[in-house]
């Protein structure tokens, strides 16, 4: 409960004579049960997210068994209302103590105060069409809490001094929303989608009744004590997530059609590690492609970088101008090189095309 003589700042742990911190973490109290007679809850996991569920119940494991160690991945859970998604994390609340589990709202995330990144297991509820809430700022928000680095956050709670705390946290975001819910680019490695097909008009009054009152008789026991035996071997916390298809469906839903025209226009002039903007224009103009009408606006060149980047391109500045551009043919241009390449190969590309030029 108390560590003498050391601190807990912005980069982690120092070594301070004199300073003893006080550990908040809880432990759960909960009285372990049988991890045998678990099953009435792994049928509900199984009943809605069946493709799922070995992820899932390893998710949640690592929870329970290692609270103080990251995961590097958020869990998404998604499906239509009254299908049993809180339901199916309610034994988990108590397996890692209802203090350790906290639930908010889209809006409180990305609001000042932040007591909630002591959370061992951190909910975001009902994450849909956000409103006045830009789902690019909800996800841009969420990078710090569903990987580490950073190992440490800083923690801002109303009429109390700030302070750190490690990064420990693990994000589960629950939503009945696919194609107007949350943000996700292709390249992202920070979320495990599941995503359910089933209806509440397919779950009987009976059947609820039965599962919760099983949850009432020792059933929470029953799941902390099989999610604290799991066999975790195999899992590894900070890897990034399989891909599922309900994963490439939000992608796909949040993709603008001027995306897929750009790819297919980079695809025709065969993927080049390095590309100017007039060569694109160039090669969709020949193509008869829309993109070409799009890529002549003016008032599009401020959204042209980021377009590029979902393509997986990215400019490359010159290091010997003082603005960062490549002359070719007279003309001072801005190239776009693969991103995957390192910063040297970069340069190396764009110096090759405009020698070529």
């Amino acid at each position: 409960m108390l560590i003498a003589d050391r601190l807990v700042v912005a980069g982690g742990w120092i070594e301070r004579a004199d300073v003893t911190n006080f550990n908040l973490y809880r432990p759960p109290r909960l009285k372990l049960g049988e991890a045998t007679q678990v099953e009435p809850w792994l049928n509900h996991v199984n009943e809605i997210y069946s493709e799922d569920a070995t992820h899932i119940v390893r998710w949640l494991a690592h929870r329970v068994q290692r609270p103080a160690e990251k995961i590097n991945h958020a869990l998404v859970l998604g499906g239509a209302q009254g299908i049993g998604k809180d339901t199916l994390l309610e034994p988990v609340k108590y397996a890692v103590g209802p203090w350790n589990f906290q639930d908010i709202s889209p809006t409180h995330l990305l609001g000042r105060f932040n007591g909630f990144v002591k959370s061992v297991i951190l909910r975001i509820s009902e994450a849909r069409d956000l409103g006045d809430v830009d789902r690019f700022s909800f996800y841009d928000r969420t990078k710090i809490y569903t990987a580490a680095p950073p190992d440490v956050l800083r923690v801002d709670e109303k009429n109390l001094r700030e302070y750190y705390v490690f990064n420990c946290l693990g994000l589960v975001i629950t939503t009945n929303h696919k194609t107007d819910g949350i943000y996700l680019p292709a390249d992202d490695r920070r979320h495990y989608v599941a995503w359910s097909q089933r209806t509440k008009e397919e779950f009987s009054p009976e059947y609820w009744n039965k599962l919760w009152a099983w949850y009432g008789s020792d059933g929470f026991g029953h799941v902390a004590a099989y999610l604290a035996e799991l066999d975790l071997t195999d899992f590894d916390a900070k890897a990034p997530p399989p891909k599922s298809a309900a994963f490439w469906d939000i992608v796909n839903a949040n993709s603008a059609p001027e995306d897929a025209e750009l790819a297919d226009v980079l695809e025709g002039l065969g993927n080049p590690e390095a590309v100017t903007l007039g060569q694109i224009t160039e090669q969709a103009i020949a193509t008869g492609t829309e993109a070409a009408e799009w890529l002549m606006e003016r008032k599009n060149r401020r959204a042209i970088p980021h377009r590029m980047e979902r393509c997986g391109y990215m400019p490359v500045r010159n290091p010997d101008a003082e603005d960062g551009r490549w002359k070719l043919q007279d003309k001072r241009l801005v190239i776009y090189a693969k991103a995957q390449l390192s910063l040297r190969d970069q340069i190396a590309a764009a110096r090759r095309l405009g020698d070529r030029s």
